[in-house]
Order: C-alpha cells, then structure tokens, then sequence
C-alpha cells in the first residue's frame, strides 16, 4: 500500500502545481497585463510566460492523470462513476480532459500556426485578454469546485445517499 500513498502525494502535490498556476495566472498575471499601455507588448510577454508555464503543466497534468488513474484501479473504484454522490470524480476527469486538450493538443497548434506566420503579434485588442481571462476564470472557479468536492468527498461527505 506504499505505492497507494505515493500515488495520492504525488496526485495532491500536482494538483497544487497545476491549479495553483492557473490561480496565479488568472487572479495576477492576466490583470496585470490587461493594465499594460501596449495590449501587442502584454501579448508577446504573456505569450513568453505562456510557454514556460505550459511546460510545467504538462508535466504536473499528466502526474495527475497517471496518479489518478492508477489509485482508481488499485482501489477498484470505478463503481463511483456510476453513482451520483461521486460526482467529483467525474468533474476531477472533465477539467484534467479539457486541460490536457488545450496543453497538448490547443496551445501547441496556435504556437506553430503563430511561429509560421511571419507576422509578430500586433493589433491585440484588449477584448482578447478579457476573453482570455474570462476563460481562465471558468477554469478556475470549475477547479477549485472540484478540489473542494474532492477533499470533502474523499474524506467522507458525500450528498445525500452515500
């Protein structure tokens, strides 16, 4: 049962790297830039910080779903996807889902279809960054929702029938 909690440190100690980058960006990093005289200028900084901070996510999002994965097989939980009281389950695989399409599969294609434009990063409105951080926003809030519903859950309270 070793590996179990190897398992489960790893898994927590990723989700706080994850999502806790995403509180960073979304609450400090996309203000702050929306703040900035030149919307092109705040794009190609973020664009750079983007890149780093993707690496770390990929890397932290996939511990997460190796690790979660296998704690679901070892305790043989896959029973709780089938009952509603688990439903932090299902919202634990739907965000890492949408996070590893747009870190693997999103962020990547607009990378190469930006670096084969010849063209730098100019004419940015501010819409997008409000775009952008009302996405972030979602994400976030759906997060941290789930880390709540995962803590309670998994230590116990459960809605009504469990």
């Amino acid at each position: 049962m070793n590996e179990f909690i190897l398992a489960r440190v790893v898994h927590v100690l990723s989700v706080v790297l994850w999502i806790g980058g995403v509180a960073m960006v979304t609450t400090v990093l996309l203000p702050t830039l929306t703040r900035m005289q030149s919307p092109s200028e705040a794009m190609t900084f973020f664009a750079s910080f983007r890149r780093r901070f993707a690496a770390q996510a990929r890397y932290t999002t996939l511990l997460v779903g190796l690790s979660g994965f296998y704690m679901v097989y070892v305790l043989d939980a896959w029973h709780r996807f089938a009952a509603w009281q688990y439903w932090w389950m299902h919202t634990m695989v739907f965000i890492w889902v949408v996070f590893s399409v747009m870190l693997f599969v999103v962020e990547p294609r607009a990378r190469r279809r930006q670096s084969q434009s010849s063209m730098p990063v100019q004419n940015v409105s501010v819409d997008a960054f409000v775009k952008i951080q009302r996405m972030h926003w979602i994400l976030l809030s759906l997060s941290l929702i789930t880390v709540a519903g995962a803590v309670a859950g998994s230590h116990g309270w459960l809605l009504s029938g469990g």
